[in-house]
């Protein structure tokens, strides 16, 4: 810590100094008497460049700029889930107990708790080999999650030492390796760079659904796990709400939410709603497997910027331990116009609208950063990546939403239309699209049926061709139609309002088993192929439309249970009944 700079140039978070030829790139400093903490981004001879992670108001010309000779890294190791953090890991109940109000300058860099005793079960002896990534023993952090202590990558070599199995706080060493002249003392923790991606022995092929319980995504617009996802749409369309069902429901194990950038009241509903959600799978606190990193719009922007990458940071560590992992960014918008913000004050030629010209890296450096993996150690994990996107307005068009939807494989368009209307979660069939189906086709013929995305191509294609006909019945009338497509709009109404259309206050429908799922839409194809064949002997669409067979398609969510499809095959009786005496009445 013996390098120095002096300030000569503040502009709000960025910061000039002199004197800097012995500092590097990325490197963690100490800015002013308040030991404010940034990050060097530029170097010019004797000329660096600093972004502050903190407010810099009060911060004088002159003042000292002292290296910490590392670069910004978070601490991983036990601690982590269940807490609430800001943008550069510093714990937020914590600070609460120091200053109630807001965060103090000048704070420092606390991360997880140093003094909290863990009970440890070490799985390693003297004159054992370890290599980088493999496990020398766990901690049960929550009831949920079993912390697997990992050799940092890097490291590795034979067990000199070893502690007893007990209780031990994080800098404790419990384990110590050697590897010819060279010792490294293992702690429960080690520290890691938020910017270098954690390496990884292979990156697998993503062949596994990340379920939902969402009918709209699971069926029709699937998330896989190690994948990448979208949502973008404007204000009031349900972005943050879809998040929560997603964090809620997914069969991830570990749930990572990034406020990030987001209005105070909206993230304090966040951190005062998560706590009080009950995990639906095991009955326990979703805290128990979730951490969050909150970075509000009053909060220092640069922090904001890194929040993003301390988050994907932390998500790599428990892949590493074999966990599945989802990430939900709210909102990469947010997180573009800090770049912004930061990229305006270095004076750097501006692109589209303002934006960075390096902003598409940057977003494909985030997103590139999810995948389904053999980590070092041996185990299987995946990062799951699904970022909330604000545009403007609305407007699609806009840099951050193109330069995403190029770097992402699910896309779901929430559009206003449909979030006005109460029909929820708002994600426009005609605009989104998945690219998973091909690499999870042969999944859902193993845990569904051989015939389950043909029949999801069909559903989605009735619901295309009834776009092309609404514009028709808009001009003239939906009485000048013939009857085939009049069918043709009935039965989408069906897939919409029955199949589409899911009520997150309803204990029957905020969650539906994938089983489920597929015997819904299974039901809509079996009635719509019933009532062409009805067609075909030129029964009018008015019989054919049987208001109670088609009411009690619509409520099937609601009246079926999911753990008894019993129901489901009644309707379908109701529908041979039906159909086979009206057809039989026209036949005689």
């Amino acid at each position: 810590m013996s390098e120095k700079g002096i300030i000569n140039m503040i502009n709000g978070p960025v910061i000039r100094g002199k004197n800097m030829s012995g500092f590097k790139m990325r490197e963690m400093v100490m800015v002013g008497s308040k030991k404010l903490i940034g990050e060097v981004i530029i170097l010019d001879g004797d000329v660096g460049t600093i972004q502050v992670y903190e407010e810099t108001e009060g911060l004088k010309l002159g003042e000292e700029i002292v290296s910490t000779g590392k670069p910004l890294s978070v601490k991983l190791g036990p601690g982590m889930m269940g807490n609430m953090f800001d943008g550069i890991q510093r714990p937020l109940q914590q600070i609460d107990k120091i200053n109630k109000d807001f965060i103090p300058e000048g704070i420092g860099l606390i991360s997880i708790d140093e003094e909290k005793l863990w009970d440890v079960s070490l799985s390693v002896k003297v004159g054992d080999q370890l290599g980088s990534g493999e496990v020398f023993g766990t901690v049960q952090e929550t009831s949920l999650i079993n912390h697997k202590l990992i050799v940092s990558p890097g490291q590795k070599g034979v067990v000199k030492s070893v502690v007893k199995d007990g209780k031990y706080n994080i800098e404790e060493v419990l384990v110590v390796l050697e590897d010819g002249k060279e010792q490294y003392e293992l702690k429960m923790y080690h520290e890691w760079p938020v910017r270098n991606p954690r390496p990884v022995r292979e990156r697998k092929e993503i062949n596994k659904l990340l379920i939902t319980g969402q009918r709209v995504l699971d069926m029709f617009f699937p998330l896989a796990k190690g994948g990448t996802c979208a949502i973008p749409g404007g204000f009031g369309t349900g972005k943050t709400m879809t998040q929560h069902q997603l964090a809620k429901w997914s069969d991830a194990d570990i749930i990572i939410y990034i406020g990030c950038g987001e209005r105070g009241n909206e993230m304090t509903e966040v951190l005062e709603d998560f706590p009080k959600l009950i995990d639906p799978k095991t009955d326990k606190p979703l805290m128990e497997r979730t951490v969050l990193i909150a970075n509000t719009s009053n909060m220092p922007v640069a922090a904001r910027e890194a929040s993003i990458y301390t988050g994907i940071t932390m998500a790599e560590y428990f892949r590493d331990m074999g966990y599945d992992v989802a990430i939900m960014a709210d909102s990469t918008s947010r997180w573009a116009e800090a770049l912004r913000e930061i990229s305006g004050r270095l004076e750097e030629m501006p692109a589209e609208e303002g934006y960075p010209a390096y902003l598409p890296s940057r977003v494909a450096e985030f997103y590139e950063r999810a995948g389904y993996v053999e980590a070092l150690g041996g185990e299987e994990g995946s990062i799951t990546i699904i970022g909330a996107v604000s545009p403007a307005g609305g407007d699609f068009s806009e840099p951050v939403t193109e330069n995403t939807k190029r770097f992402v494989n699910v896309f779901l368009a929430l559009d206003k239309g449909l979030a006005y209307s109460r029909h929820y979660p708002a994600i426009n069939w005609l605009d989104s699209y998945s690219g998973y189906i091909k690499m999870l086709e042969p999944w859902y013929k193993k845990q569904l049926s051989e015939d389950s995305v043909q029949l999801r191509n069909k559903m989605l294609e009735l619901l295309f061709n009834e776009n092309k006909l609404q514009e028709i019945v808009m001009l003239v009338g939906e009485d000048v139609l013939p009857d085939n497509q009049r069918l043709v709009l009935e039965i989408a109404k069906l897939i919409k309002v029955g199949f589409l259309q899911q009520n997150a206050f309803n204990e029957n429908d905020t969650y539906v088993p994938l089983n489920k799922q597929y015997r819904m839409l299974k039901i809509i194809d079996y009635l719509y192929e019933k009532a062409k064949s009805a067609l075909s002997l030129n029964i009018p669409i008015s019989q054919i439309r049987n208001q109670i067979l088609f009411d009690e398609i619509i409520k099937m969510k609601y009246t079926v249970p999911n753990d008894d499809l019993s129901k489901i095959n009644e309707i379908q009786g109701l529908i041979d009944k039906y159909y086979d005496d009206l057809m039989r009445q026209y036949l005689e």
